[in-house]
């Protein structure tokens, strides 16, 4: 805002010298100025609410999903799971990179060296979404899910600490307050306030890293490709690696992958396609921390759909660890919600 405001002061500065007539002139552009600064914080403030609620559908997603994953997990191997599921998921999103008009001017005038920067970024970004999702589902071959809910979650908590300490981008108070809110209201939803550590933990303490690190690495993705081909190139590459390893260790049996079709067509189409699509181009507009705590949500609409679909149990501790983990997100939303005189800063 410095870069406008000094000028602003200046001409005002100059109206009280001037005549009246070129003071009215200097007032017509101080205005001008100022209703170009409102246009652009309030376009800036809809991107980022639209992406907000975007990625609040996302978390949607994801956890209705998880009744999905988790009766696949007793019949099927994680890494043939995962590996099939993201593979039908890119094959989702080929009718739209082929069928769509889509302009290459972009790739044509991008520097050999920033291609291949994107597509190096391209293949991390498919790594660590393997890693991420493989050492997620070892892990709850040896804790509970509720262990593995609020570990994984812990990611909303990595992210403002690596964004602080390895790339100098400290989030705000608030938003630290926030991650923190969404972090305590996670133990409680997954646990009921009662933790028994069990040896999975560790496995899924490191798929909160490294969905820590995928997160943030979609932020820098989103910003120099074109959403589309980002997601369906992370998850051909993790499709790829994930089933060439299930195949190698966990074997092939065409009978269970064709008894437990449906899990696998589901969280391919809905969960991979529609959701993390959908996350990449929320994550043009949302800062990676706050996207983080939005995405967090998932563990409550994952409660929400055992305790539909599956009978489970919901204690008033969850009911509040679920309302912990709401306040802390309308928090990191305080520069979105219509009406909040802070909106200007909202785009990240």
């Amino acid at each position: 805002m410095s870069a406008t405001v000094q000028p602003i002061a200046l001409m005002q500065r100059l109206e009280n010298l001037l005549e009246p007539g070129v003071g009215a002139a200097v007032d017509c552009i101080i205005g001008s100025i100022m209703t170009v600064q409102h246009i652009q914080a309030e376009a800036a403030r809809q991107k980022r609410l639209t992406a907000d609620l975007m990625l609040l559908g996302v978390a949607a997603v994801w956890g209705f999903a998880f009744v999905a994953q988790r009766l696949a997990a007793a019949e099927i191997g994680f890494l043939t799971f995962n590996g099939w599921r993201f593979l039908v998921g890119a094959l989702a999103l080929t009718p739209l990179l082929v069928f769509r008009n889509r302009s290459p001017k972009d790739e044509v005038e991008r520097a050999p060296a920033e291609q291949v920067k994107t597509r190096f970024g391209l293949l991390l970004a498919g790594v660590l979404l393997t890693l991420a999702a493989t050492f997620q589902q070892a892990g709850l071959k040896f804790t509970s899910a509720g262990n593995a809910g609020f570990i994984t979650g812990l990611y909303v908590v990595l992210i403002p600490i690596f964004l602080a300490v390895g790339w100098r981008r400290a989030p705000s108070k608030v938003t630290w307050l926030a991650a923190v809110l969404a972090a305590g209201g996670l133990f409680l939803l997954s646990t009921g306030g009662r933790m028994q550590f069990n040896q999975g933990d560790l496995l899924v303490l490191v798929s909160a890293v490294f969905w820590a690190l995928h997160v943030m690495q979609i932020d820098w993705m989103v910003k120099r490709m074109d959403v589309v081909q980002f997601a369906a190139g992370q998850y051909l590459v993790c499709g790829l690696i994930s089933l060439g390893l299930g195949l190698a260790l966990e074997g092939h049996n065409t009978a269970v992958l064709l008894e437990n079709w449906w899990p696998i067509a589901y969280t391919g189409l809905i969960s991979i396609a529609l959701g993390y699509t959908l996350q990449a181009a929320g994550q043009r507009f949302a800062p990676p921390a706050d996207a983080a705590i939005i995405l967090s949500m998932e563990a409550v609409f994952a409660t929400f759909s055992g305790w539909v679909f599956l009978q489970e149990n919901l204690t008033w501790i969850q009911i509040a660890g679920g309302g912990t983990m709401l306040l802390g997100m309308l928090l990191a939303q305080r520069d979105v919600i219509p009406g909040n005189r802070n909106a200007q800063s909202a785009g990240g």
